[in-house]
């Protein structure tokens, strides 16, 4: 998927599943929405505090039909066919909405993945890092608490594999099934 997702859960009745960057529309047009991991997930909040463990299939949580929440497996194959976790960054970033910095390459969004800095947000309220950081959630769990993701800095050419806490605020790319 070549961007970030933007579903809001309110088809047919539903319920809100994600949230703009600083509650802005504005922010959800650009960088989509942030979510924690069971909503991306599609399962209950409960787990969001507790061990999940169904594994590393393919999920589609809010991914729309044909697609799925990539693993952590899935994120790392990625990186390494574009050359590696420490020069990724700088072939999946988007050309444009990242803030510069001194002596870092501007992305070239090589392989049409067009990476934006979407940001974080927790389950206070609080934002923090668009237009600095993307973070994008990964389908596997690291603990009951937390699960993987992937980051890109405007500062660096890497793409990151870290753990956050489940309840934290992510954007999400779906991988075609």
């Amino acid at each position: 998927m070549a961007e970030n997702l933007n579903y809001d859960g309110k088809e047919n009745g539903g319920s809100e599943k994600g949230v703009c960057y600083g509650n802005s529309a504005e922010n959800c047009a650009k960088y989509g929405r942030l979510y924690n991991w069971s909503t991306a997930m599609g399962i209950e909040a409960k787990y969001n505090s507790t061990y999940w463990g169904e594994g590393d299939e393919k999920h589609q949580g809010v991914c729309p039909v044909g697609w799925h929440l990539p693993s952590d497996a899935e994120w790392t194959k990625l990186t390494d066919d574009v050359g590696g976790a420490s020069t990724a960054g700088t072939k999946l970033k988007s050309k444009d909405g990242w803030n510069s910095y001194s002596g870092v390459p501007v992305g070239t969004d090589q392989y049409g993945f067009s990476a934006l800095p979407g940001g974080s947000g927790s389950s206070g309220g609080s934002f923090d890092d668009a237009g600095n950081v993307g973070y994008w959630w990964s389908a596997t769990e690291y603990d009951a608490y937390n699960a993987s993701y992937r980051s890109m800095d405007y500062n660096g050419e890497n793409v990151y594999w870290r753990y956050s806490r489940k309840t934290n605020l992510f954007s999400v790319r779906c991988a075609q099934d």
